[in-house]
């Protein structure tokens, strides 16, 4: 006969694999200990009042457990998942770019269906430069991507995309500690706001003086406008691409760092 603790120990093994698991064997030993509290002797011999703070907790436990869990899967089902359950972890991977992607792309006034998203992410993924330089050194500048714009918190699934690919980020607040940075490190792509307090147009500002230094690095707006005539005139200027679309910055980005 098995060994109840042993065969225990290994159900737990498996469960803590993932956030899911956790919940239930959680669930698990709460109603075990409470189980046993409630037939022992001890409890028995409680008065009736003594025992109502244990029985109104079992009561509103799993109420109270539905609730989070609709809120998790509602809010943020994709954390509700480990790499480790998922054949591919590739497959986890790409998940977390597509919620994030969908996260971000949630705040535009016409936000993009997550199967446009998700096509463009499968895309990059299975791009052969990708694999190849996914396996370059991480620390090197040519994974690090500089990213301007004052307020870089409106930016946060955004760059959670980007790093789930193996990239990472400098921020920069303002022009000049962008030149700052990029006096001391090469990097593969500069993504940029257009307006910040030094002027509306600030973004043309360091493009122009990016240009006229002779620097070449992609530089990219992430704005709030996609006109036709914000797209050529950044074309104009010497940059690489403008739009407000948080999928289409994933793909054209990721086209020049992987090129």
């Amino acid at each position: 006969m098995n060994d109840p603790i042993r065969s225990f120990g290994e159900i737990a093994k498996s469960l803590a694999s993932g956030p899911l698991g956790i919940i239930a064997l959680f669930i698990v030993l709460v109603y075990g200990i409470s189980a046993s509290v409630m037939v022992s002797d001890a409890f028995k011999s409680l008065e009736t009042f003594e025992r109502l703070p244990l029985i109104c907790f079992l009561t509103l436990f799993p109420v109270i457990v539905l609730g989070v869990f609709a809120w998790l899967v509602t809010k943020h089902n994709d954390k509700l998942y480990g790499p480790s359950e998922f054949k591919d972890e590739g497959n986890y991977i790409r998940l977390r770019t597509v919620a994030s992607l969908v996260a971000a792309t949630a705040k535009a006034e016409k936000p993009i269906t997550e199967e446009v998203i998700r096509k463009i992410v499968d895309s990059v993924y299975a791009d052969p430069a990708r694999q190849k330089h996914s396996a370059k050194d991480s620390t090197k500048a040519e994974n690090y991507i500089l990213w301007v714009d004052d307020q870089p918190d409106n930016n946060t699934y955004e760059r959670q995309a980007f790093e789930d690919l193996g990239l990472r980020f400098t921020l920069a607040l303002s022009t000049d500690d962008a030149f700052e940075m990029l006096a001391r490190v090469r990097y593969a792509a500069i993504i940029s706001d257009m307006e910040r307090p030094e002027g509306p147009r600030e973004g043309y500002v360091l493009l122009d003086r990016l240009r006229q230094e002779g620097d070449d690095t992609p530089l990219f707006f992430y704005t709030s406008s996609n006109a036709p005539e914000h797209e050529q005139e950044t074309i104009d200027h010497g940059g690489q691409g403008s739009t407000n679309d948080p999928s289409e910055l994933f793909g054209m980005v990721t086209s020049a760092v992987y090129r």
